[in-house]
Parts: C-alpha cells; sequence; structure tokens
C-alpha cells in the first residue's frame, strides 16, 4: 500500500452539478438560466396574469452567453428552472501561437493554452491590442464545460 504522502490529490470542482434548481419567478433580468439546453443570459422576462386554469407564466428571452444565439422559453412561475454556475476569471495575455491559441497566465502564474482567439468584435480586438504590443487582460467565461474568452482589457496594473 502507497504511503500517504506519495498521494497526490487534484483539486479542482467538487464534481458537483453544472446547474441548480431556482423557482421560475425569483429569476431576475441579467441573470443566467437554462434555455434549451444552453447557458443563457436572460434578456428579457415577462409574467403573464394567473389565467382560470392555474398558474401564472413567465416568457423568458435569453441570450447564450457562448454563441451569442437568442432563445425563449415560457415556463409557469412555480416551477422550478435550471440555473447554470457562471464563472469568470481573468488571465494575462502572454502570447497568442500561429493556429489560434492563447497562452493566458493566471493570477497564481499558471500558464494555460487550451483556448483560441474568440469570433467576432472581442477577437479582432484582442489580436489588435496584441499586435500594439500592449499588456492584455482576457476575460473567461466558465460554465457547463465550455469556456470562452468574452472580453479583453488593457492591464493597466503593469503601468509605471
Amino acid at each position: 500500500m502507497a504511503d500517504i504522502e506519495d498521494t497526490h490529490f487534484e483539486t479542482g470542482d467538487s464534481g458537483a452539478s453544472a446547474t441548480y434548481p431556482m423557482q421560475c419567478s425569483a429569476l431576475r433580468k441579467n441573470g443566467f438560466v437554462m434555455l434549451k439546453g444552453r447557458p443563457c443570459k436572460i434578456v428579457e422576462m415577462s409574467t403573464s396574469k394567473t389565467g382560470k386554469h392555474g398558474h401564472a407564466k413567465v416568457h423568458l428571452v435569453g441570450i447564450d452567453i457562448f454563441s451569442g444565439k437568442k432563445y425563449e422559453d415560457i415556463c409557469p412561475s412555480t416551477h422550478n428552472m435550471d440555473v447554470p454556475h457562471v464563472k469568470r476569471e481573468d488571465y494575462q495575455l502572454t502570447d497568442i501561437s500561429d493556429d489560434g491559441y492563447l497562452s493566458l497566465m493566471s493570477d497564481n502564474g499558471d500558464l494555460r493554452e487550451d483556448l483560441k482567439v474568440p469570433d467576432g468584435d472581442v477577437g479582432a480586438s484582442l489580436r489588435t491590442e496584441y499586435d500594439a504590443g500592449k499588456d492584455i487582460l482576457c476575460t473567461v467565461l466558465k460554465s457547463c464545460g465550455e469556456e470562452v474568452v468574452i472580453a479583453v482589457k488593457t492591464n493597466t496594473a503593469l503601468d509605471k
């Protein structure tokens, strides 16, 4: 049997679910919700009055936090909906490889090279600022096993 000192435990998530239930009536605009199996940011919501046959209904409109696609759903206000665990983290950009992968360094110095330059405006401004020689912080959004760079800003902490 191996000694305890030789055993290496990986730290990480507790293995908890990627989502948690929340009553539909408790959801709020600018919050997050799962619509059609995708993590979305709520951009619009309206509640209909209780009808002759029961529950008030909540009409939700959300934008997929990764693809930008719009999703809609209607749910009775007393029912539960899944809400994704969403985590934001800032990384310092150290390099962009020829095949479009980012070299990102976390606050504690860990390097990761598994994210690509995002599509659209964020990717374009990231490349422009990187080519201009600026120090860049990338905000990475993580949810449901997916990660993407959603914002870039110039790192002013390093300016003297």
